[in-house]
C-alpha cells in the first residue's frame, strides 16, 4: 500500500499533481481537512472504498464505496473525520475495483492560510 502525498490548497490556489493509483490500495495521512480527488479515463466505471475504521453516527461501521464515472470520469470525495476514518498511524485507507487508467490527487484544504 502506498503513502500518498498531501497537497495543500490555500489562497494562492493549487493545480494538483495526480498519480496512478497503486494495484493493493493506497493511503494518506488525514487531519480531517483532506478529500481526495480521482480522475478514471477508463470506458468502465471504477469504484473506490475509503476504510471506515469506526461505527458512522448511525452505529454502523462501513465502508464508504463512491463510483467514479466512465472516460472523463472525476470526483471529489471528503473530507474524512479523523475519528471514523483515520487508522492507528492517522492514515486514511483506499482499495480500488481496479487500478487501470485511474489517477488520483490527495488535497488538503489548509484551514488558516497564511
Amino acid at each position: 500500500m502506498a503513502t500518498l502525498t498531501v497537497q495543500d490548497l490555500n489562497h494562492v490556489g493549487l493545480s494538483p499533481s495526480f498519480v496512478a493509483v497503486a494495484a493493493g490500495g493506497d493511503q494518506f495521512p488525514n487531519d480531517g481537512h483532506t478529500f481526495i480527488y480521482v480522475k478514471n479515463v477508463n470506458v468502465a466505471t471504477r469504484d473506490v472504498t475509503i476504510d471506515s475504521q469506526s461505527l458512522c453516527n448511525q452505529g454502523v461501521d462501513h465502508n464508504i464505496i463512491v463510483t467514479v464515472p466512465v472516460t472523463t470520469g472525476e470526483k471529489l470525495i471528503g473530507p474524512f473525520p479523523p475519528g471514523r476514518f483515520n487508522n492507528a498511524s492517522a492514515n486514511v485507507q483506499i482499495t480500488y475495483e481496479s487500478e487501470v487508467d485511474v489517477t488520483i490527487a490527495v488535497v488538503r484544504l489548509e484551514p488558516n492560510p497564511a
